[in-house]
């Protein structure tokens, strides 16, 4: 499951990724092409417009240098204007050609029409270009009126028409990079929302996915506390039968056996020396079954209540151990909860045993106070403390694990130096509190 679940994941973001490369790639390409398209039409816009310009004004130039030949009386200044005139003839028809190079297609009708009038018009030129200083005196004038200049301004006029066909075919371009971007618009959106749409349904499956294995977790981790909860009950459990069947089995038959020595040694006086070391035998016995058997679970909890179990407890680490232990109980009712009773004696003990084997504490301070809403417990010691957050065994997870289960709170308070505080809230459930109440 967790394999598919990761091979899903991996082709749906993958997939994701390179679909948003491929958008991001394509608006790019898209963008570059319009780009060097809007340029491209720029471009030649602006040669036609040069080329057709420089026509323009080698139209007008040529009627200057033909009105110049025609006036002039001085022969020699006659051929320098005529030399003028045949070099401006040669740049526009090298104009011309150029502007055949950039042709477009709406351009094609005026061009051919201005091409044929400037071919007419230089054919009318030409015998006015051998006429002697008496005839151009004579006819210039007239020629110059009639001729010369009516087709300049026809030329002129013709030009003008092929550059607004340049400008309407701008214009024309310019939809068409209008074009180009609405339906790049229309693409990106298509692939935006396509992304969106393969995102959002990877997000919720996502979600969902998580979600479910979120539900699972929390349920096997409720698992795992019931389980826990239920060994602590069944270890409580065999530790009672185990300290029942020391006290009341092995106690008694030990308590027999002292009795049956005891009149062992009234009988065989000549004996009572190595009988009375039997008996001494048989009472350290006695003490450890006791001992053994208050450990794991001590009769007083169940019969006298919990703040009696403690004081006992304190006093056995106090004789035993040599270490100064106070218990301070108020209000502890006697009806406590017995998973109270137990979580709270085993919380006591566990950290007892900490202190007399880790933290070198010469004091510990055990306070109990009860309320009705729950029960405080406060443990500290004047020991070597530890770091919670490093330094955490199994007898704290154990304490944690016992706290949890009946829903209270586990705060621990330690520095290297300054002992430690364990502070302990255990709520009362509401008709535990109504059946129990405080003494």
């Amino acid at each position: 499951m967790i394999r598919n679940t990761r091979l899903l994941l991996a082709i749906g973001f993958g997939g994701l990724l390179l679909l948003m490369a491929y958008a991001g790639f394509a608006a790019v390409r898209a963008l570059r092409s319009i780009q060097s398209r809007n340029a491209e039409i720029r471009r030649q816009f602006l040669a036609r417009n040069r080329v057709l310009n420089q026509i323009r004004s080698d139209v007008y130039l040529s009627g200057t240098y033909m009105r110049d030949y025609l006036l002039e009386p001085d022969a020699n200044n006659a051929e320098t204007h005529k030399a003028s005139l045949n070099k401006d003839r040669a740049d526009m028809q090298e104009a011309l050609a150029e502007y055949a190079r950039h042709l477009a297609p709406g351009e094609v009708a005026p061009y051919s029409a201005l091409t044929r009038d400037l071919e007419e018009y230089w054919r009318l030129l030409e015998p006015a270009l051998e006429w002697n200083a008496a005839e151009r005196r004579a006819r210039g004038f007239a020629f110059l009126r009639d001729e010369v200049l009516p087709r300049r301004m026809a030329m002129v006029n013709i030009a003008d028409q092929i550059a607004r066909v340049n400008e309407r075919q701008l214009n024309d371009d310019n939809i068409q990079v209008e074009q180009l971007f609405a339906q790049f618009r229309i693409r990106l959106g298509v692939t935006l929302m396509v992304t969106l749409g393969l995102g959002l349904l990877l997000a919720a499956g996502s979600m969902a996915r998580i979600l479910r294995l979120e539900r699972e977790s929390q349920e096997a981790g409720q698992g795992l506390k019931d389980l826990s909860a239920r060994l602590v009950q069944a270890q409580e459990n065999e530790r009672r039968a185990i300290s029942r069947e020391l006290h009341d089995e092995v106690g008694q038959a030990l308590s027999a056996l002292l009795v049956g020595l005891s009149n062992l040694s009234a009988a065989l006086p000549e004996s009572a020396e190595r009988v009375e070391g039997l008996r001494d035998l048989a009472q350290n016995c006695v003490r450890v079954v006791r001992n053994m058997a208050l450990l794991l679970r001590p009769s007083m909890l169940d019969d006298l209540g919990l703040v009696p179990a403690l004081e006992w407890q304190a006093r056995e680490v106090s004789r035993n151990h040599g270490i100064r232990v106070n218990v301070a109980a108020d209000g502890v009712s006697d009806d406590l909860p017995e998973d109270h009773r137990t979580c709270i004696y085993r919380i006591v003990q566990e950290a007892l045993h900490n202190a007399v084997r880790h933290s070198g504490a010469s004091t510990v301070r055990i306070t109990v106070k009860q309320s009705p809403e729950d029960v405080h417990v406060l443990i500290q010691d004047d020991g070597c403390g530890f770091r919670p957050e490093a330094e955490k065994g199994l007898g704290l997870v154990g304490i944690e694990e016992r706290v949890t289960h009946l829903g209270g709170k586990l705060r621990i308070d330690s520095h290297a130096g300054r002992g430690t505080l364990l502070a302990i809230t255990l709520p009362l459930e509401v008709h535990e509190r109504d059946q129990n109440p405080v003494s």
